[in-house]
């Protein structure tokens, strides 16, 4: 398909079942969809994936969908994936908070006494092996209680993008915290 065609059109050929209208919609707003969800992921894999599973879903329900104005539908459908998306992740980033302070108290009432010093220098270690941005971030909201919106103005992001990186630091810390957790 050329580019030539409107979206009005490529529409029409993409309810036939048609791959190369699917294409032509797919390089014509690919890199529009990946900056929206990228400002709100800031993350490359996460929008990366959200693009795809919107043009999968296309794909899919292209015979049920009703698109009037093709650019609005696919920005509407990218904003709404993302939203979702990061919702789920706090919710996770939510429960995951949980699960260390699950693991920490469940640790000091088995007698257990953690030695803060080795404690320390596992976060230590676990904050080096982070990005720069998410370390940052993790510092600055939980070591400075910092609200989420505080950093987001601070540091020039969105507050879905902070949530993001305190996720992505709390996935991190619980995985090297289980070794101070003992099935006793």
């Amino acid at each position: 398909m050329n580019a030539e065609y409107t979206d009005s059109e490529l529409v029409c050929f993409l309810k036939e079942g048609n791959q190369k209208a699917f294409e032509a919609i797919y390089k014509r707003y690919w890199y529009k969809l990946f900056g929206v969800a990228y400002q709100e992921t800031g993350s490359r894999e996460d929008a990366e994936e959200l693009v795809h599973d919107l043009f999968e879903s296309l794909w899919n329900k292209r015979d049920q969908a009703i698109i009037r104005h093709l650019s609005s539908y696919l920005v509407v459908s990218i904003k709404h994936l993302t939203t979702n998306y990061i919702k789920s992740k706090i919710t996770h980033r939510r429960y995951q908070e949980y699960l260390i302070l699950h693991e920490l108290h469940q640790t000091e009432s088995t007698d257990e006494t953690v030695n803060f010093s080795d404690l320390s220098k596992a976060v230590d270690e676990v904050m080096k092996k982070l990005p720069e941005k998410t370390c940052e971030i993790f510092k600055l909201s939980r070591f400075e209680n910092k609200p989420v919106k505080d950093i987001a103005r601070q540091l020039s992001l969105s507050e879905k993008a902070v949530e993001y990186h305190i996720t992505k630091s709390l996935k991190a810390l619980q995985g090297q915290l289980r070794v101070y957790h003992s099935d006793n």
